[in-house]
Formats: structure tokens, C-alpha cells, sequence
């Protein structure tokens, strides 16, 4: 097992009794975060919290505040995890714009329930979307002199929002706050971050691709998804540790992983499953990672313009860097997994149709156009699948980081 760890700073209301606490990112036992990706660092904490730790150590009853890169908004918005509504806080970092798509995905979260608020917020007014769509504003009194903060409360201060002062040091500073009219606070005057400490399991990479098909596969049964989930020991833990966590408040321990499925829904595994899927692996570039998941798209695209199985194609793109992936020969690792023939034979030979698509998604990759065709498909069609999976995986991202 490896250790792992999560910072957590309470967060006060003008009584000094805790409301929620921010969960942050630590790299190891030093308190400091060394953030390198965002993307990354987020997702950790995110599984960590959910699967490794637990919410409920964490945080006890109270929320928790998680910060949301802007592909950590866009893909939650697409795949919430709903029970999680009454426990998270969703903070949007102070570098994110108010885009069309990030305001179209954070109508939807807020939507969903999500308690939404801005992390280090300095108004403009083109950040005034994302104002009306927050319930509470973070606000760093280090980067505002005392005539700015004050502005800044008479802006934001609604009686609908909570101005939360962050960084706050002092007491005259707590004071001036509170004068203010500020409703929650956090900084080292109250406490510094706390490191938590954890344990994460090892993963099973050939379990972890076995997964990654059968979730592709809308028709597997509850059964052969239930079987496909226990091969894989991290797996099983996380589904069986989060749905007996305190949000669901079964009161009978859920022991059964099929049992777990039917109870929250395939939908929500789907979505666990994806978010921690992928990051398990970690003794690999990061971009191999990437390249398996466009050339995944880029099949089901094309199967999708000529009527082929989607499934089978996604499959055989997603499976086509396995050897690469896992430092072994393709035939031996083949031997191991659940594949048809014909998948079979088109990540070996490059046999059949499938194998006809993966050459052709393999040439596109490469810059081969002589060879980058398959079927009576234009160059521009071919194009267009390959630049929809780039946006696809580009989106998807942070899941795998």
C-alpha cells in the first residue's frame, strides 16, 4: 500500500464553530502542496476523499470545499456523482473565465444541487455570471487593501450569498471582518491546514482495462459487471467504501458488489468508476494514456459513420496501446482478456474490418494520409472523427491524471 495524504482547514462562522472544512492537495507530510497540475492534483483529492480516506473521516458531517479546474467543471457537469450534492462545495478557481461552456456547466451543477463558490474572487464584471450562479464568495484579504475589501462587501453582499474572508492572520483582521459583515472564515489565525494520512491500495492494470471494455458495453448485465468489478481489489473497496459512507444512509452495511450496483444505479458507478479508473496507473506517460482513449473515439466515430458495432470499435482503439501500456508482447497480454475473435485478430494481424478501421485511425495518427481511409469514407469525414475524439479525450482528461 501507499501513503497518502489530504491537507484540511476548517472553515468557522462568526461564532467560531465549524461549518465545513476545504480539503487540499499534499503531495506527502509536509504542509504545503507542491502543485505542479491542477488537473491532477484536484482529481486526487477527489478520489482520495470519496474512496481512500473517506468522507466521513474527513469530514464528519460537515462539507466539504474541493477547488474544480475548468476540465474538472466541464466533465462533472457531465457526470455528477448526485449523492455528493449534500457533501461538496465546488470552488471555481479564480483563473477561470466566464465562458459560454463554463456557464452552461455550472447552471447544470447548481442545478444538480451542488452548493457553488469562488475561490479567491476578485470582481469584474465579466465574472458576473458566475456571481449570480455562486452561494458563496472566497475572498482573499491579502490580495485587496482594506479600501478594496470594503468595496468588495458592498458589491457581492446580497443577503442571498455568504462572503467567506480567507487568509485571515490576525485578529484585527477577524475583527474588521466581522464589522464587515462577513459570514465564514478560514485562515492560520483559526488553524492551519491539518494533514490527514491514508492508505491506497495497489492497482491491477490488466483489471483496470478489463473495466475500462465492459463499461463501454451498455448491454453488460448487472451481473458481468458486478464480476468484472472483482477482479480488481482496489475497485471493489471503493465502490463498497463509498456507497457504506454516511451520505446514503442505508444503516445496513452494503457487503455485495452487485448488491452496490443495483442500489446506486449504473449510471453512478459509471461515473466512479471512470474517475478512478484511469489514475491507478501511474508508472506510464500520462500522453500514452491520452493517445489510447483518441484512438478509442476515433473508431467508434468512424463505426458510427459506416454502421459497425461502436462498442467493438471503441474497445479495439482503446485496447490497441495495451502492449505499450503494460511492456509486453500484444498476443501474450490479448490472452488475458475478454475479447472477441475478431478484436482479437485486429490488434495482432490487423485482420478484418476492425483491424481496416485501426489502420486507418493508426495512419491518421501517424501523418500517413495515403493509408489513413477505410470504406468509401472522404479525407474530411476521417478528418472530422479524429478531431471530434481529440476534443472528446481533451474533455475527459483530468479523469485520468
Amino acid at each position: 500500500m501507499d501513503d497518502i495524504y489530504i491537507g484540511r482547514q476548517p472553515i468557522y462562522d462568526a461564532n467560531l464553530k465549524v461549518i465545513a472544512y476545504e480539503l487540499l492537495f499534499r503531495s506527502g507530510k509536509a504542509n504545503e502542496a507542491n502543485v505542479v497540475d491542477g488537473d491532477s492534483a484536484t482529481t486526487n483529492v477527489i478520489i482520495n476523499a470519496i474512496t481512500e480516506i473517506g468522507m466521513d473521516q474527513l469530514v464528519g458531517p460537515h462539507k466539504a470545499f474541493i477547488n474544480l479546474t475548468r476540465n474538472h467543471i466541464l466533465q462533472m457537469a457531465e457526470q455528477p456523482l448526485p449523492e455528493l450534492k449534500d457533501r461538496l462545495v465546488l470552488e471555481i478557481l479564480e483563473d477561470i473565465k466566464a465562458e459560454d461552456i463554463i456557464i452552461e456547466a455550472v447552471t447544470k451543477l447548481a442545478k444538480e444541487g451542488f452548493t457553488i463558490a469562488l475561490d479567491d474572487f476578485i470582481y469584474s464584471e465579466s465574472l458576473q455570471p458566475l456571481v449570480e450562479l455562486s452561494e458563496i464568495i472566497k475572498i482573499d484579504l491579502m490580495a485587496l487593501t482594506i479600501e478594496e475589501l470594503e468595496k468588495h462587501v458592498k458589491k457581492l453582499a446580497n443577503g442571498k450569498r455568504k462572503l467567506l474572508a480567507e487568509k485571515v492572520e490576525t485578529q484585527e483582521e477577524f475583527d474588521r471582518c466581522k464589522a464587515l459583515g462577513f459570514d465564514y472564515y478560514q485562515g492560520y489565525f483559526f488553524s492551519k491546514p491539518q494533514i490527514i494520512k491514508g492508505k491506497s491500495l495497489p492497482a491491477n492494470k490488466l483489471a483496470i482495462m478489463k473495466l475500462l471494455a465492459k463499461l463501454q458495453d451498455d448491454e453488460s448485465s448487472t451481473e458481468e459487471l458486478a464480476q468484472t468489478i472483482t477482479q480488481d481489489i482496489t475497485m471493489s473497496m471503493r465502490v463498497l467504501r463509498y456507497i457504506n459512507s454516511a451520505q446514503f444512509g442505508f444503516g445496513k452495511e452494503v457487503d455485495s458488489i452487485q448488491q452496490a450496483i443495483m442500489m446506486l444505479g449504473r449510471s453512478t458507478i459509471r461515473n466512479l468508476a471512470n474517475l478512478v479508473t484511469m489514475s491507478q496507473i501511474e508508472d506510464k506517460p500520462h500522453e500514452l494514456l491520452i493517445i489510447s482513449m483518441i484512438r478509442a473515439k476515433m473508431a467508434e466515430n468512424i463505426a458510427q459513420l459506416v454502421k459497425a458495432d461502436k462498442e467493438v470499435c471503441f474497445t479495439t482503439g482503446l485496447f490497441s496501446i495495451i502492449d505499450t501500456l503494460m511492456d509486453n508482447d500484444m498476443e501474450l497480454l490479448i490472452e488475458g482478456l475478454p475479447l472477441t475473435e475478431d478484436i482479437r485478430a485486429a490488434l495482432i494481424r490487423r485482420d478484418g474490418k476492425l483491424g481496416a478501421i485501426l489502420n486507418c485511425v493508426l495512419a491518421y495518427e501517424s501523418g500517413d494520409w495515403k493509408n489513413a481511409n477505410y470504406d468509401n469514407l472522404s479525407i474530411d469525414e476521417i478528418r472530422n472523427c479524429y478531431l471530434d475524439a481529440l476534443k472528446w479525450a481533451s474533455a475527459s482528461d483530468f479523469l485520468i491524471k
